[in-house]
């Protein structure tokens, strides 16, 4: 009777060890998404231990990097303050390809996992400080290869108001709002959406990028009205008529990668080349079939 119960002792710690490895296996750390981006570097979706509360999207050979060749900062909010980059990340892992650090709200999301909990404006200065840190921390892969003086903020609906409350930052250089305007009529706002008033566009003071999704956008008219209002700064939208959903589960990340990659080249990089899609007139953009755009305040 004892030696039995022994051996169902040892059967019942292989089962439950074999549960706990199966179980820590179906949580990677980290994964490639689709086939890493068309960027020269391919990513990486990675859950930073130093960073729980976030993802991280970054090329996954950090070598490529160094003083000379560093990596810009771009913080990312969710759309429907979820806490989760889950909807955005065919969109987040392109944009990395090209050579960004995107530092998105909401820890890694598991293969086939959807949103959960919701966000605070917060979280993206979180982002913003724990790239700095890094880049000063000796011990971090990141050492000294993140360029701290080149910090975007983007995000799409409701991330794209956690982005304006967020851009006043004086560390901000650029601010992309993706489906996203402050409410005319305060009213129709959804629940945990920053509460913004207009005035709340005097405080940009970097070149602010819109990418809208045409008059189906849900966010459209809240948008252009904001586009109206900005008249301090340089200020470009784009808009393709897909709607309030955006590009963004499309492989990688759609026609609305392609444009925010030359606005974050251009900003980020000071790559002219790129900056072309958004200046002259017409600008370049006007070669990429389906656009429109207007501007303020760019050559």
């Amino acid at each position: 009777m004892k030696k039995l119960f022994l051996i169902t002792l040892c059967l019942f710690a292989i089962a439950l060890t074999k549960s706990f490895a199966q179980a820590t296996a179906a949580k990677p750390t980290s994964r490639t998404i689709e086939d890493g981006g068309t960027g020269p570097y391919k990513a990486l979706m990675i859950q930073e231990s130093s960073l729980p509360t976030h993802t991280v999207f970054r090329p996954k050979d950090l070598s490529a990097f160094s003083t000379k060749n560093k990596l810009p900062i771009i913080a990312w909010g969710n759309g429907a303050c979820a806490n989760s980059p889950w909807e955005h990340v065919n969109f987040l892992s392109e944009v990395a390809s090209h050579g960004f650090l995107i530092v998105a709200i909401g820890p890694m999301p598991q293969e086939g996992e959807k949103g959960r909990g919701s966000s605070t404006s917060s979280q993206m200065t979180d982002a913003i400080n724990w790239a700095i840190a890094q880049n000063s921390d000796k011990n971090s892969p990141y050492y000294q290869k993140i360029d701290v003086s080149k910090i975007a903020v983007s995000g799409m609906s409701c991330g794209g108001l956690q982005t304006l409350e967020t851009a006043p930052d004086p560390r901000v250089t650029t601010q992309v709002i993706y489906n996203s305007g402050i409410f005319i009529d305060a009213s129709t706002a959804m629940g945990g959406m920053p509460n913004l008033k207009k005035d709340q566009l005097l405080k940009l003071h970097a070149p602010t990028l819109y990418i809208l999704g045409g008059d189906k956008d849900i966010a459209y008219t809240n948008g252009m009205d904001d586009f109206k209002n900005i008249n301090h700064v340089p200020v470009f939208v784009a808009n393709f008529d897909v709607g309030h959903g955006g590009t963004y589960s499309q492989p990688h990340g759609g026609e609305f990668a392609k444009i925010a990659v030359n606005w974050y080249k251009w900003q980020l990089k000071g790559d002219a080349e790129a900056g072309k899609v958004f200046t002259g007139n017409p600008p370049g953009i006007t070669k990429f079939p389906g656009w429109r755009y207007d501007k303020k305040k760019m050559p």
